[in-house]
Formats: structure tokens, sequence, C-alpha cells
């Protein structure tokens, strides 16, 4: 069996892969809140970016962390097709479970559908996203980590789904965000614990890219999309703050309204003395 290396560059991989996941759940809480004070299409493009940000953010999170894992005795490659699967999967799952906290009108049902959808998303990407290694051996799981892992990221899923519903504090959000970053990163290292290495030695080629090759720079990029979109979100106003410019400019006007008024012209008089009778 190959020794597996989950921190090749030490703590460098797992403290950025965190800080992708704590950025992502920031990002997805914010829209949620967001979602929830709108209507209609806005509501709806709220919920949109909700899931592309969580998505991404988990993605980003499992792939960081995989740019430090290594088995000896083998090189790792990535099957491109697969990985990329993953990455839809994290973002049409994590989107049917945030649309049903989004949409749902039995608020405690929509959000246990909602967490539980969201959770086996984010174990499936995980897993889809292991299954896209090539390497030269075999490669099994710990069934009881297995089930930690998926429980892990239901649990962590369901949390924040309700810190969205409940939770509407710029501070709070923050520190939710922080717990479901370390949920995720637990999910996924509960994961990786559950991977064990047959390795057969070969000198033939392996299919597929390698982590430079592929998994960073789309981590990269999807980094920056992530960064992108907190600039958009943070300059965004909310609808509190709309309903007070509002507000403003209502005063705004009518104390100018009475201004011009007393500052017209007077009306042109219409008494007229009678004419003498003839």
């Amino acid at each position: 069996m190959g020794h597996l290396d989950h921190a090749a560059f030490g703590w460098l991989t797992p403290v950025l892969s965190y800080a992708m996941a704590c950025i992502g759940a920031a990002l997805g809480l914010r829209c949620t809140v967001r979602a929830l004070e709108a209507t209609g299409r806005s509501r709806r493009n709220w919920l949109l970016t909700a899931a592309s940000a969580l998505g991404t953010g988990i993605w980003t999170m499992h792939f960081v962390a995989m740019l430090g894992f290594g088995v000896t005795g083998t090189d790792i490659r990535y099957d491109v097709p697969l990985t990329l699967l993953s990455l839809l999967v994290a973002m049409v799952v994590v989107g049917v479970g945030v649309f049903a906290v989004g949409h749902g009108r039995a608020r405690l049902r929509s959000l246990l559908l909602g967490g539980l959808t969201t959770g086996l998303g984010v174990a499936s990407m995980h897993y889809l996203g292991m299954a896209a290694l090539r390497l030269h051996g075999q490669v099994r799981y710990d069934p009881l980590l297995v089930a930690l892992s998926v429980a892990i990221a239901v649990v962590a899923a369901t949390a924040a789904l309700w810190a969205a519903l409940n939770i509407k504090s710029p501070a709070a959000v923050a520190v939710a965000s922080l717990v479901m970053g370390a949920a995720v990163s637990s999910m996924h290292y509960t994961g990786m614990f559950a991977v064990e290495v047959d390795v057969a030695p070969s000198h033939g080629t392996l299919p597929g890219a390698t982590a430079m090759q592929f998994i960073f720079p789309l981590a990269v990029g999807l980094g920056s999309y992530l960064f992108l979109t907190s600039a958009f979100v943070a300059l965004t106003p909310t609808a509190m703050e709309r309903a007070a410019y509002a507000s403003a400019e209502r005063a705004a006007t009518d104390d100018v309204s009475p201004t011009v008024a007393r500052g017209g012209s007077r009306p042109a008089a219409t008494s007229a003395q009678p004419s003498a009778p003839a």
C-alpha cells in the first residue's frame, strides 16, 4: 500500500483551501440573504449567484487541497472531463438546495430538503473529483469514514442554509462562514482519510493532466471569480440601503417643494370695481 501525503506543501494548501471554502460560504450566505429580501427576477438572480459562489468555493477548496495530495510510488493525473463534471455537479446540486430554501413556503421542510440536497451535492462533488484521479494502482475507501464525510457535508450544508435564513448582520455572516469553511474542510479531509491506495508500480504513461497543468490554472481562475463576485456583492446596496436612499430623496423633495411654492409669483388679483349703471 502506498504512503499518502495530504500536505505535500506543508500548511500552504490546507490553509489556502480553507480560505477558499470560507470565501465561497460567505458569498453564498450574503447572496441568499439578499435573495430573501428581494422578489421576482432579482431573487432568482441572487439565488443563482449564491449557488455559483457556494459551488465554486467548495470545488476550489477541494482541488486546492488536492494540490498537496501525493502517493509514494506513483504519479497522479486528473481526468479533465470528470473534473469539470464535478464542478458542474457542485453548482447544479447546490443550486437546487439554495432554490429550495429561497422559494420554499414551509421553512422547516425547505431547510431540511435544501440541506440534504446541498450536502449530498458537496459529497458527490468530492467523490466524483476523486474518481477523476488517475494513478498506478487501485483506490479503496473505508466505508465508515465515507459515511461520516457525507454526514458532515449534510449537517454543514443544513447549518449554512439555516444561517442564511436567520442571520442577517455582516458580522454574524462572517462567523457563520468561518464555521462553514471549517465544516467543508473537515468533510474533505475526512473523505481523504478514508482513502487507501494499493500501488502497482508501472513505467506506463498515465492518461489525463497533472495538477499544475490543469487544476492549478482552473483553481486560480475560479478563485479570481470569487474575489470579483465579493467586490460586486460588497458594492451592491442592500434592500434596506435602497429604501433608506429612497426615503432620503423623498424627504429632500418634500423640503424643496414648499420653498419653490413660497418663491413663486403671486396670483393676479381678481377683484374689480363694478361698472356704473347706465
